[in-house]
């Protein structure tokens, strides 16, 4: 039998970066690891990830994390500037998330 010495587990595409035979983000993935979930429970949480394809992935992002975190700073920035309809439509609501994503990044 073969060992194989490196494997990929996240690709760059539509400019995004995806686990490899999935529809699941690596910002998802990256989230639940710095919210401080286990490898474990991350693939519980997706079912289209196993054990070895979140570790991968974490692995991945450990390996290149100056590069992806301002690549999600990038990101949230992007989506910050979108305009927001909740905003308009249910401004109470819009505020309460805005308030739960400032303690996330705060975490």
């Amino acid at each position: 039998m073969a060992v194989v010495l490196t494997k990929p587990y996240v690709e760059f595409k539509n400019e995004g970066y995806w686990i490899i035979g999935t529809r699941i983000s690596l910002d998802s993935v990256i989230y639940a690891f710095r919210q401080g979930l286990l490898p474990e429970s991350i693939a519980q949480s997706y079912p289209l990830l196993d054990v070895e394809k979140v570790y991968g992935a974490i692995a991945f992002y450990l390996a290149n994390r100056s590069e992806l975190d301002a690549y999600l700073v990038s990101e949230e920035d992007a989506f910050d500037a979108m305009p927001q309809p909740l905003q308009v439509d249910a401004p109470s609501l819009y505020q309460k998330l805005v308030v739960a994503k400032e303690s996330l990044r705060q975490a």
